[in-house]
């Protein structure tokens, strides 16, 4: 893809991205500095045509299918910490499954999403470990809520995050991430770099299912 003179600012970094592609009417960026892939705010979905897309899912946490999808997750927070910490399930949509899972196996974890389980005083407390499962493609504003969420974090906390990831071999035309009207916001690996160098983390690992961030381990 060649870039254009038309751009827009990068609601991670905040530089100025240029024209990428055009998809269904939607309009897309690229940002030079964080290397992000986002959608023109002007082509968001309201907050009413969103919520009506995600009620859409059929997200039944006692679905095998669905329980694998998220098991690179749950089997992490597992191999990271013992059932007394405490956990945040960001983002969790209509079905809760990975907190399901960990509740199952003994684990505290609570919930916050902004239409299903908008829990503010979850937001108030101190996490151990923090999961957000296919939630980050759907942020507005990627910068404040990352910011929100090394907050969130204890010293030596971990973020589990799984989305799917763009990189140049990708046909953008044909990839089917983006044909979802609520994934807006689109990570390379060198976004996720971006994210730890300037928001605070000391860490960062990328595995083929997951990513995981670290706030400043002793």
């Amino acid at each position: 893809m060649i870039l254009d003179s038309s751009g827009m600012q990068c609601p991670l970094c905040f530089a100025e991205g240029g024209h990428f592609n055009d998809y269904d009417g939607r309009r897309y960026y690229r940002c030079p500095a964080c290397q992000a892939v986002y959608m023109d705010s002007e082509d968001h979905l309201s907050a009413e045509q969103e919520k009506e897309r995600y009620e859409e899912h059929n997200n039944d946490v006692h679905d095998p299918g669905y329980q694998a999808f998220v098991a690179p997750i749950v089997d992490a927070v597992l191999r990271d910490y013992d059932p007394d910490a405490i956990g945040l399930d960001y983002g969790c949509g209509t079905g809760p499954v990975i907190t399901k899972l960990l509740r199952d196996a003994g684990y505290r974890i609570n919930l916050y999403d902004p239409f299903f389980a908008d829990y503010e005083k979850n937001l108030e407390l101190p996490y151990d470990y923090i999961v957000c499962c296919e939630v980050a493609e759907h942020f507005h504003y990627p910068a404040e809520e990352f910011r929100r969420l090394y907050s969130l974090l204890k010293t030596g906390g971990s973020l589990y995050l799984k989305t799917v990831l763009y990189s140049d071999d990708i046909d953008f035309d044909t990839w089917y991430y983006k044909n979802d009207p609520t994934h807006v916001f689109f990570y390379r690996e060198a976004t996720l770099e971006w994210i730890k160098e300037h928001l605070g983390f000391s860490g960062l690992s990328v595995e083929e299912k997951h990513s995981q961030f670290v706030k400043n381990r002793p």
